[in-house]
């Protein structure tokens, strides 16, 4: 069945800076297969390499992961640095097949520890009068951080996306207690895809073996919304995350 002109396919995946599980092997081109496969039209990534030693493994003629990544498929993309150190930086990035009309990388860092990040943009849909709405996500490890991050994430929404235009948030949310469903949903009114299809969130890591659910799909102000189902070949030797995918009907 062809996806309907209203729908959008979207992606998140955190691909480890280019590396497979115990950073054993680069495999960044074999991730830029996996990811393209799916036939996303937003893809979400963290932990995203924007300059360093294994940035641009392609002979020089690209130097960033998403440029890598997006190359002849997605003709837009964004990318928000978080993390800054000798060797380079990552952060996270949107590639998309629509405008983006703007972005920006809002800092949520807690001091004295990992620089987080939200991306968010804004993007021009040919079938939708008002900006949809793509906020890139990557929270802490600590509990008593994301708390402090998903306040951060409510006040940004309620800043910088206004009511009635489509908003999907996606990404690496740690949040292996659970806990950030009840206050997402509370306070920004938005609905977790794999929460409301199944019950509960997808199990995304480790990879090869998925116990925790750190990754999630978050929608507001869609017509639609569903899971949509991914093999775990090739993706369970790719990263030491599993990707999620959805639907969301605007």
């Amino acid at each position: 069945m062809l996806p309907s002109p209203l729908s959008v396919r979207v992606l998140t995946v955190n691909i480890h800076k280019g590396f497979a599980l115990l950073n054993r092997r680069f495999v960044l081109p074999a991730l830029r297969d996996a990811i393209r496969a799916v036939k996303a039209d937003v893809v979400f990534l963290q932990e995203v390499q924007g300059s360093g030693s294994h940035a641009g493994q392609r002979g020089g003629a690209m130097d960033t992961h998403y440029e890598f990544l997006a190359d002849e498929v997605w003709p837009e993309f964004a990318y928000g640095r978080n993390a800054v150190y000798p060797a380079g930086h990552h952060g996270n990035a949107v590639l998309s097949k629509y405008p983006i009309v703007r972005y920006e990388n809002h800092d949520i860092s807690i001091e004295g520890h990992e620089p987080r990040g939200l991306l968010h943009c804004a993007l021009l849909h040919p079938a939708v009068g008002t900006p949809v709405h793509a906020i890139c996500v990557h929270l802490g490890l600590r509990e008593t951080h994301r708390r402090r991050q998903i306040e951060l994430l409510r006040s940004t929404i309620a800043e910088h996306v206004p009511n009635g235009e489509t908003l999907i948030v996606a990404g690496d949310f740690n949040d292996w207690r659970s806990r950030a469903h009840r206050l997402l949903e509370t306070c920004t009114e938005l609905r977790e895809v794999f929460v409301h299809a199944y019950g509960r969130a997808a199990r995304t890591f480790p990879a090869g073996l998925p116990l925790f659910a750190l990754d999630r799909i978050y929608v507001r102000d869609a017509r639609t919304h569903a899971p949509y189902p991914l093999p775990r070949a090739p993706w369970s030797r790719l990263s030491d995350h599993a990707p999620l995918a959805a639907e969301v009907g605007l």
